[in-house]
């Protein structure tokens, strides 16, 4: 069977967003915030508190909205978050 993968924003803790893919959101909050595993992004932002996930049917459809997601405003980010 194939991961479920899902698509996410964090805030952290200087207030910017932050958006990744992951097959398991707790576990990659955690590496956010607690691990080496952490995106080098995040690493000096801690902590990160997750604002967003949406489901991906497979890798290329998360990577995909990643890149969609990343290319908007924070307006526009904030409007998804709260939609």
């Amino acid at each position: 069977m194939m991961p479920m993968y899902f698509v996410y924003i964090v805030k952290c803790n200087d207030d910017t967003l932050y958006t990744g893919i992951t097959t398991n959101i707790q576990r990659r909050i955690n590496e956010h915030n607690d691990s080496t595993k952490g995106a080098k992004y995040t690493k000096t932002r801690r902590p990160v508190q997750l604002m967003y996930s949406e489901k991906a049917k497979d890798r290329s459809c998360a990577s995909k909205r990643e890149r969609e997601i990343k290319k908007l405003s924070r307006i526009k980010k904030l409007e998804l978050i709260n939609a």
